[in-house]
């Protein structure tokens, strides 16, 4: 199969990872994120709590990508929005 090219993001408030990867055609989300090693770079991902999306949109880890992709890895809401607000 050939190679495919796409993006894998996680934001922290100070500093953005962007991995820009090459991989086979038909893998899922989850060999992606693997695949680029920023599990390594920040132990806090937890596949299994972090929540995952493409461009925006929620995504299961086994879904399948295509080229172009950016993968997304969020990082889990501490506080309510609201309640952040008040406390400012």
């Amino acid at each position: 199969m050939p190679n495919i090219a796409i993006n894998v993001v996680y934001a922290l408030p100070n500093k953005q990872y962007l991995y820009h990867i090459d991989i086979t055609a038909g893998s899922t989300v989850q060999q992606a994120i693997i695949m680029s090693g920023i599990m390594h770079l920040r132990p806090e991902i937890d596949l299994t709590k972090n929540k995952v999306g493409i461009f925006g949109r929620f995504v299961n880890l086994s879904d399948t990508i295509y080229d172009g992709d950016r993968i997304e890895i969020y990082r889990p809401i501490i506080s309510k929005p609201k309640n952040r607000h008040q406390n400012q």
